[in-house]
């Protein structure tokens, strides 16, 4: 027979389990006696009483919205008005193209260049490079020193940055053509005088008319500036299309800005969408360089 617990020890036991049973808690390994739950009728009544369960209302689903990945539409050609000049023709003048002229014939007019000071210090010219039939031309300021060092252009960080911003558009480097305003690199990478691009822009005009693209895209302040001859920030026309010599033309920020500004990558990837859907290219949603 088993020891019988004193009548105060049951007690406690009791209270301690009707405390329990108060706060949910219902089930034990160990059983008390009859005797006990003879004692404590209403700690009977709530051990037998199934507990009831609250029912939360149950909130209806939202359903997503359906979305559409519809192609960025470009932005109305708009017309630049070029400032007057009185030493010479405007850029925006259409060209008279040289009839059979060729990049590799441009090249060679080109020759060992000496007609301004850059001649003094560079390592190498750089023409350019990429497809001679390309729809997309992307120009920009000048080389650096990668580019003097190689003799191609964007080949540096910026460069890298450029193709993969090439990339992203679906393209490759092949498939676009990247030259600069000047075909020398300005010494400590200064912009380039207004002499310099003055005997330098025939020959970025003859490329730009022998490879006759659908689309320019000016990489930065200085390009755009040279080619739009003026002296307005880059903001007030970046990512508008402009008519250029019968040609469409866009201006956007330069690859080694994306580099000290990184938040501005979006900005540039909304620009591209623009060229990307003028070439008839598909927008993909939420890919960038």
């Amino acid at each position: 027979m088993p020891e019988r617990l004193s009548d105060s020890l049951q007690q406690k036991i009791s209270e301690r389990l009707l405390f329990y049973e108060d706060i949910g808690i219902g089930h034990f390994y160990r059983s008390r006696g009859d005797a006990d739950l003879a004692r404590e009728p209403q700690a009977v009544a709530a051990a037998q009483k199934p507990i009831q369960r609250i029912e939360e209302p149950s909130l209806p689903k939202l359903q997503p919205k359906p979305t559409s990945a519809a192609p960025v539409a470009p932005t109305p050609l708009r017309k630049f008005e070029p400032p007057r000049v009185d030493d010479g023709p405007s850029l925006f003048e259409a060209s008279n193209k040289i009839e059979n002229d060729t990049l590799l014939t441009i090249r060679e007019d080109l020759g060992d260049c000496k007609r301004c000071k850059l001649h003094k210090t560079r390592h190498s010219i750089v023409f350019g490079d990429g497809n001679p039939n390309a729809q997309l031309v992307f120009v920009g300021e000048g080389p650096g020193a990668d580019e003097d060092a190689q003799g191609l252009p964007f080949v540096g960080r910026a460069g890298k940055l450029l193709t993969q911003m090439i990339e992203a558009m679906g393209l490759q480097r092949k498939d676009v053509y990247i030259c600069n305003v000047v075909k020398c690199r300005p010494p400590e990478n200064r912009q380039p005088e207004k002499d310099e691009v003055a005997e330098c822009s025939p020959f970025l005009l003859r490329q730009i008319d022998t490879i006759a693209p659908k689309v320019i895209v000016c990489l930065g302040s200085t390009a755009a500036q040279t080619i739009l001859q003026t002296n307005r920030g880059i903001s007030h026309f970046r990512g508008e299309w402009i008519e250029f010599r019968g040609r469409k033309l866009m201006a956007t920020y330069h690859p080694a800005y994306l580099l000290r500004n990184p938040a501005a990558k979006g900005e540039v990837w909304k620009d591209l969408q623009k060229v990307m859907a003028e070439l008839g290219l598909q927008v993909k949603k939420g890919k960038s360089a």
